[in-house]
């Protein structure tokens, strides 16, 4: 398959499968709303977050049911696992045989995770393209292919060396690309080396109607200057000693991403191995936000915050407020405490030889106090109130006389 399959479709002229299919669809859209609707990146990055989540909402809509109906069948869970205790194989094989005889898809919520990965990864290739800059080590700099790159595509300028401070060595140095270019400057064969790729000119991979005039401003007034293509530094403070910064944009992400989760995370259960597990995560993924916080750019950590901010109200709007109060023993007024729904009934399979009268039932389903009888003991009692009473006879004698 040569490497330029899709060039020239609405002029389009390069295209390289097999993530091109994949990355150019959104990179265009994002670029779309900036260019022609909002003129604001920040506001385009948000349009676009909400736009894809509109579009993926049956998927998440499917997956907040099912861990919705899984919280409802945690009573029996609980009675499965207080049954079996200490056998995890057993306890596996009732509970997953449960979620079969009541339709439950336990791993129904896997797709839309799935999705989030090659998402963020092509809305991160995008923020890096727009911005334009590039940064190359010091032998990247010096290397022939690159040197050759410079003479083909003009437009390349350098922007800052960055030195040792130390020795004075040079380190890295950062690169300006060009916006535009077509035709061969579009397909040189530097492209197609790692390190120069992003040197590619934008133009290149937009269609006719978005193709830019200007480059891409990432950095946005209304948010005190904040460049979406950096590390978030407008509202982060810096820990001494460390040489990290503590985003703000990614504390929001944090705090909004533990309220999703521990919304559809289950209540602690002593006697689920799991559990522990699950409450680890409920407060380990808000604190991997707030360190790529100090990684990625604020572009990224944006759309997350949006993101996950739209996740919130769809689970709301679905399942109300979950599990997340009470918050640290804190039950607001406006989020009463509400009693959890009755368990599903077990399914029970019968024969077709099985006695209906017979009415067998779950432990679970059984009222507290009440005993099951024999069928010795059902028909022992019929006889007895057939029996006559030995007063009655009394008086039947008492009448002849």
């Amino acid at each position: 398959m040569p490497p330029i399959v899709g060039a020239g479709f609405l002029g389009i002229e390069h295209f390289t499968p097999p993530w091109d299919i994949f990355y150019l669809p959104l990179f265009n859209l994002l670029l779309a709303f900036y260019h022609l609707i909002v003129n604001d990146f920040a506001l385009a990055i948000i349009v676009f977050t909400v736009v894809i989540r509109t579009l993926l909402a049956p998927l998440f809509v499917r997956q907040i049911r099912s861990q919705k109906e899984m919280q409802q069948m945690q009573p029996l869970v609980r009675e499965i696992q207080r049954k079996h205790k200490g056998n995890r194989q057993k306890i596996g094989e009732e509970t997953m045989a449960l979620y079969r005889e009541h339709g439950v898809n336990q791993f129904g919520g896997c797709l839309p995770v799935i999705l989030q990965l090659p998402l963020l990864f092509a809305l991160y290739q995008a923020l890096i393209r727009a911005s334009n800059v590039v940064t190359l080590n010091a032998q990247q700099a010096a290397a022939d292919n690159f040197a050759q790159l410079q003479a083909a595509l003009p437009g390349i300028t350098k922007l800052e060396e960055i030195k040792n401070a130390t020795t004075g060595a040079l380190e890295t140095v950062k690169y300006a690309a060009p916006f535009t270019g077509s035709g061969d400057a579009c397909n040189l064969p530097q492209f197609q080396i790692g390190e120069y790729s992003h040197f590619l000119p934008l133009n290149c991979q937009l269609i006719d109607p978005i193709k830019l005039s200007e480059q891409v401003h990432t950095t946005v007034p209304w948010l005190f200057g904040l460049d979406l293509a950096k590390i978030d530094h407008v509202f982060a403070i810096g820990i001494p000693g460390v040489g990290f910064a503590l985003s703000g944009l990614a504390l929001i992400a944090a705090i909004l991403q533990f309220v999703q989760v521990r919304m559809t995370s289950p209540r602690p259960n002593p006697d689920d191995p799991t559990s522990s597990t699950t409450s680890t995560m409920t407060y380990l993924f808000p604190l991997l936000t707030i360190f790529w916080g100090g990684l990625f750019p604020s572009g990224l950590i944006l759309y997350w915050i949006v993101y996950t901010a739209y996740l919130v109200v769809q689970q709301y709007t679905i399942m109300g407020w979950g599990n997340l109060f009470p918050l640290f023993g804190w039950q607001p007024r406006w989020a009463p405490p509400t009693e959890p729904p009755p368990p599903p009934k077990r399914i029970v399979k019968r024969d077709d030889t099985d006695d209906p009268a017979d009415d067998r039932t779950d432990a679970t389903d059984r009222p507290q106090g009440t005993r099951t009888q024999s069928p010795n003991q059902r028909s022992g009692g019929a006889r007895g109130g057939n029996r006559q009473q030995p007063r009655s006879g009394k008086k039947r004698r008492g009448r002849k006389r």
